[in-house]
């Protein structure tokens, strides 16, 4: 009786889940849109309450721009192994006038949009091992990803805004060298972080000097196909680079020291990194470089996502539809 109601009721109200969303996008013509970025135009500038856009399972090839009016956007699909935003665009590719791209010409999906949201969707960067090619670059404040997969080689992350706050919570991130790379106080919560054979920094954190947080990761594990011992967790593009790992559990593909100062021995000094319980292979207290730090039980525990994004807001990353 169960499986006969199911039944009808999922053939008779086929598009049932579309129709709680705002606006459908479908690569096969059978939402509002066919291109995302026409979706992102439709939301009706600076609104306060969130826009929903359901996001069929697709590819979806086009260089997005969220612009800072589209503010509350929150963009929902149901599986991100079957859906996909990309493009492959990379630094040294040249624009219609012969210039460079350079880094952030390279992104595929800019976020300047506040209070952006996305779930169950991948965003990559298809242009291979060609140097920097950004999958998405984040400026807007309040910025969640969950259930997300970030896909590319180098500089496939881009926490670019120094006053950004970005939560992810279950994603998956890959890449090769300095792969999460920025600004803006991010926090990373039970995600993957899969580091690519060639590569040889997970972060290049270019913290401001006022910043109370740069890149946390919480719960994380670190795994790959680089060979054993060749990553480091991180160096700093910027003098006060922050980046935290706590209860992480890494592979073997990290280095014994850690860290690295990017031949600059003066951002030793300035520069924030520290671990605490790390554990597997790549778990090596007495190895690390002696500038980074091991934090206590106490100092730990004020590494919360509400402590850290909150903001004189008291901003709680909480994922809505």
């Amino acid at each position: 009786m169960l499986c006969r109601l199911f039944f009808i009721l999922f053939f008779t109200f086929p598009s049932l889940q579309a129709q709680d969303y705002d606006i459908v996008v479908a690569a096969d013509g059978s939402g509002d849109y066919t291109k995302l970025q026409k979706a992102f135009m439709a939301v009706p500038d600076f609104r306060k309450k969130p826009t929903t856009i359901f996001l069929k399972p697709g590819t979806y090839k086009e260089k997005l721009v969220l612009p800072t009016s589209k503010t509350n956007v929150h963009l929902i699909a149901e599986n991100a192994g079957e859906t996909i935003v990309t493009y492959d665009d990379f630094a040294s590719k040249e624009n219609k006038f012969g210039e460079e791209m350079g880094t952030t010409g390279s992104t595929s999906f800019f976020v300047f949009g506040d209070g952006f949201q996305a779930k169950n969707i991948t965003f990559e960067n298809s242009a291979g091992p060609v140097g920097q090619a950004v999958a998405v670059r984040i400026d807007g404040d309040k910025v969640i990803f969950e259930n997300c997969r970030f896909l590319g080689f180098q500089d496939t992350l881009y926490p670019h805004g120094r006053d950004s706050r970005q939560y992810y919570k279950n994603c998956y991130i890959e890449g090769g060298t300095d792969f999460i790379f920025g600004w803006s106080t991010a926090v990373f919560e039970d995600c993957e972080i899969y580091s690519k054979d060639g590569g040889h920094y997970i972060t290049a954190a270019s913290t401001e000097k006022e910043a109370e947080h740069g890149f946390v990761f919480l719960n994380c594990k670190l795994t790959g196909d680089a060979p054993k011992e060749s990553v480091y967790l991180g160096r700093p593009w910027r003098d006060y680079a922050q980046t935290v790992f706590i209860n992480t559990e890494m592979g073997d593909h990290i280095k014994k020291e850690g860290w690295n100062n990017w031949s600059k021995p003066e951002a030793e000094k300035t520069a924030f990194y520290a671990e605490y319980n790390s554990t597997g292979p790549g778990a090596n207290v007495e190895g690390r470089v002696s500038w980074s730090k091991q934090l206590s039980e106490e100092e730990a525990q004020k590494y919360s996502p509400e402590n850290i994004l909150k903001g004189d807001d008291n901003w709680q990353p909480t994922f809505k539809k």
